[in-house]
């Protein structure tokens, strides 16, 4: 593993490359943790173990110590409230990460030609989202897109019944209610104009031109009406996706080393990253 720090719209931003064992041209994850976009670093099991674990299995992976949103006391217990930034700062710093990752693939083994960009949760939001602004930008585009039980939508779709009887049996503190979950999604934009912002939150918007797409969804998880409401606008639109969830998971079971659902998601995610027919 190594840690740097590259050239952003934003000031430097802090990386970790996780190399590929025994590859000489692997395919590669830019990867973003998350956290609600206001919480999280390069430290968690959702980011340093994810990334470890597909290095095993033959993926070069690039963790992203995005700019996080700003914490304030309503959105907190007790924690110290503390300074941030707004959209679409953290977007924008994935959206040139996965730039510099293809221009420098060379010096890191990587085949420019393979490198995917994802996310879990929060992240898997920027991810998306940094995936429109690169197709509208032209230039390199991702590969292929992977997203584990994200959020990408500013209002939270209603669950299928199935799904909602599921919500019903976790613990109050386990459940992301839609009240909670705007709260999150306004702390991380600010300006309540911008929930409509594509780039902010693709959810509901025009994903056509997008990637390949492997959407991850833990089983029982209140926002996964939102991967699996996305799953279905990528379909519609024509774009290749392929959707799974992890039975008897929680939302953010990446972060959950112990959990052999946190494992089974590995093997999935790096049997989709080591596919060469993407």
């Amino acid at each position: 593993m190594d840690s740097l720090t590259i050239p952003g719209p934003h000031g430097t931003i802090p990386i970790r490359v996780y190399r590929a064992a025994g590859a000489d041209a692997s395919p590669a994850l830019v990867w973003a943790h998350g956290g609600g976009f206001a919480w999280g670093d390069l430290d968690m099991p959702e980011a340093q173990w994810v990334s470890l674990e597909l290095a095993a299995l033959g993926v070069t992976v690039v963790s992203v110590d995005y700019r996080l949103a700003p914490v304030s006391e309503a959105l907190t217990d007790g924690e110290p409230a503390r300074d941030g930034v707004r959209f679409p700062v953290a977007s924008e710093e994935v959206s040139e990460c996965f730039r510099w990752t293809v221009a420098h693939a060379g010096e890191w083994g990587i085949d420019p030609g393979r490198v995917s960009l994802g996310g879990a949760s929060a992240g898997g939001n920027l991810a998306a989202g940094a995936a429109l602004r690169l197709r509208d930008g032209g230039g390199e585009h991702p590969v292929s897109l992977m997203l584990a039980y994200p959020l990408v939508h500013s209002v939270l779709p209603e669950p299928t019944a199935a799904l909602a009887a599921m919500i019903a049996l976790l613990p109050a503190e386990a459940r992301f209610e839609p009240d909670d979950v705007r709260a999150l999604n306004l702390n991380y934009v600010g300006d309540p104009a911008e929930l409509a912002n594509p780039y902010a939150f693709p959810g509901g918007h025009d994903p056509a031109g997008l990637p390949p797409t492997f959407i991850l969804n833990s089983d029982h998880d209140s926002l996964r009406s939102s991967g699996q409401a996305f799953a279905a606008e990528l379909a519609l639109a024509g774009v290749d996706v392929t959707v799974c969830h992890e039975p008897g998971t929680r939302h953010g079971h990446l972060n959950e080393p112990d959990n052999p659902g946190a494992h089974a998601s590995i093997r999935r995610m790096a049997a989709w990253l080591t596919r060469r027919d993407l």
